[in-house]
């Protein structure tokens, strides 16, 4: 008599169906908490439900954003730093929708690894349930793929998926914007989500000390300044936005001041940022002088200190700064909009530098 086959199972072939479940009943709380107009907030359908009307909406358009969060997961990881990388993800992509005047609504998230730890996976859930009650958004579901062979042991990646809404003829285009107006630079919180591969080639070649107090500020462990999660600039923006303050808007996020903000600019526009208008973080003096990068590969390829650029009105800048402190931002006074080709230049003391539309050459063709 021939012997019995072995019997297969999901589990033993690195998927445990149980822990997915488990994972979904740890987080349902957290997603509750998320709820507003328009959204339940429960989850376990196959889809979740928003409805614009019942957030306040007449005729609106709908504005979709997607993101991740890079290889700064990769320092999370390595450092137990999963309480806060969440905030990047909800962040870069709700201050892209803000950006183009639309209030964010709901969320979902992807979090994909090769064996799905429930512990983890629900302090990432968490802080991600918290920075979209920040960012005043619903997170209405979400998608946690186990997948053995495809990542690392203890290895995870994010993905963020965000849509938003803007009455319709509100949306901020960057069409009003012209020669003569202002342009206003809110400080970021640290690197946020750009630039850490080429942070992490910094701490491996120099052998940083990571769990060390930063040279540039004793009271903070250089881990933790170098992760520091994005700033979210809903709160403080939106309802300027609604008060039609703001002519244009730019996330800085890959590209930089240079490439960031040509992409608000009509044809005949060129920004001139005064990079000596504001005051290098010590943060990002470090990164520099460790890797002698260069002044222009700087506003290349990390924010600089500034996380978003408002484009506004002369005449309505110097209220708009007094209201920005009032919610709790830093703004600085960084240059303004000149006649020319559309693009920006960056002047400071360490030099100048110039960008056309490089991002479009790039992503448009």
């Amino acid at each position: 008599m021939s012997e019995k086959s072995a019997s297969y199972t999901y589990e033993e072939a690195g998927v445990s169906i149980a822990a997915g479940n488990a994972l979904v009943k740890a987080i349902g709380p957290l997603v509750k908490a998320t709820a507003r107009p328009g959204a339940d907030s429960e989850i376990g359908g196959f889809g979740g439900f928003f409805d614009p009307k019942a957030a306040g909406y007449a005729d609106p358009l709908l504005v979709a954003a997607n993101d991740g969060v890079g290889t700064k997961v990769k320092l999370a990881i390595e450092h137990n730093r999963h309480d806060t990388i969440g905030q990047d993800l909800v962040a870069m992509c709700v201050n892209d929708l803000i950006v183009q005047g639309a209030e964010p609504l709901f969320f979902l998230d992807y979090f994909a690894t090769g064996k799905l730890e429930t512990g983890i996976a629900e302090r990432v859930v968490g802080s991600i349930a918290e920075a979209c009650r920040m960012a005043g958004c619903a997170l209405i579901g979400g998608e946690t793929a186990e997948m053995p062979g495809m990542y690392a042991a203890g290895d995870y990646d994010l993905a963020g998926f965000c849509v938003g809404a803007v009455e319709r003829g509100e949306q901020l285009t960057g069409e009003r914007v012209a020669p003569g107006h202002v342009l206003i630079g809110l400080a970021s919180s640290g690197v946020h989500s750009n630039g850490y591969s080429l942070v992490r080639r910094l701490a491996a070649d120099k052998d940083w000390k990571l769990d060390r107090p930063a040279l540039f500020d004793q009271e903070v462990l250089l881990i933790d300044a170098l992760v520091a999660p994005t700033r979210i600039y809903v709160e403080s923006l939106l309802p300027l936005i609604r008060e039609q303050r703001i002519d244009a808007l730019a996330h800085i996020t890959g590209g930089g001041l240079l490439e960031n903000i040509p992409r608000i600019l009509p044809e005949g526009c060129h920004a001139i940022v005064d990079a000596d208008s504001w005051r290098q973080s010590g943060l990002m003096a470090f990164l520099q002088a460790q890797g002698n990068i260069e002044p222009e590969e700087m506003a290349r390829t990390f924010n600089c200190g500034i996380g978003i650029v408002l484009a506004v009105d002369p005449i309505k800048a110097d209220s708009l700064l007094d209201a920005l402190r009032k919610a709790g931002e830093t703004p600085h006074r960084i240059g303004e909009i000149v006649a020319g080709e559309k693009g920006c230049t960056v002047r400071g003391s360490q030099g100048t530098w110039s960008a056309r539309s490089d991002w479009e050459a790039r992503h448009l063709g």
